[in-house]
């Protein structure tokens, strides 16, 4: 539900040519309210999901402490996302990337995964751009995806021998 009514609390921004280029803010009240400072209107998830989606630069911020709760919105409409329709993540992966919190190798699969991700957008923009070379982009992705799974692999042997090591038990 969007309205045009502005809250008491929230400063006032004009809405000018300087915001056009700065990132948008979104504050977070108590309430779980969403105002979207450029609009000056409460907007809701939905509407925040079609910023995402028209990759509308945006940060999310606590309206009384000012705290980043931009990685927790996503979050959001991602579970939102995953809970109706077709989910895109099985139970066995959700699992499996639970498992890599608290692990040595936890910073490196959060990246391997962004990689991945990135590659496979440049590879579908690339596709709808050029049809008939498909089975060549793709095959582009799989070697990029091997490449990086190598690494991780290689990264975790070398940490293992590494804590092997420390211990006294070399391999």
């Amino acid at each position: 539900m969007t309205s045009s009514t502005k809250p008491s609390d929230a400063p006032g921004e004009a809405a000018g040519a300087a915001d056009a280029v700065q990132q948008r803010i979104i504050k977070k009240y108590p309430n779980r309210r969403l105002y979207d400072t450029r609009t000056s209107s409460y907007i809701t998830l939905a509407e925040v999901r079609k910023l995402v989606m028209a990759a509308e630069p945006f940060v999310v911020r606590d309206a009384k402490s000012g705290d980043d709760l931009t990685r927790s919105i996503l979050l959001q409409i991602i579970l939102e996302e995953e809970a109706g329709g077709a989910p895109m993540f099985s139970e066995a992966v959700l699992a499996n990337i639970i498992r890599f919190y608290g692990h040595s190798m936890q910073a490196f699969m959060g990246t391997y995964l962004e990689k991945n991700i990135q590659s496979l957008m440049e590879v579908q923009a690339k596709l709808a751009e050029q049809s008939p070379v498909m089975q060549g982009m793709m095959g582009s992705y799989l070697e990029q995806s091997k490449s990086a799974f190598a690494q991780m692999q290689e990264q975790m042997q070398k940490q293992t021998e590494q804590v092997m090591t420390a211990f006294g038990m070399k391999r």
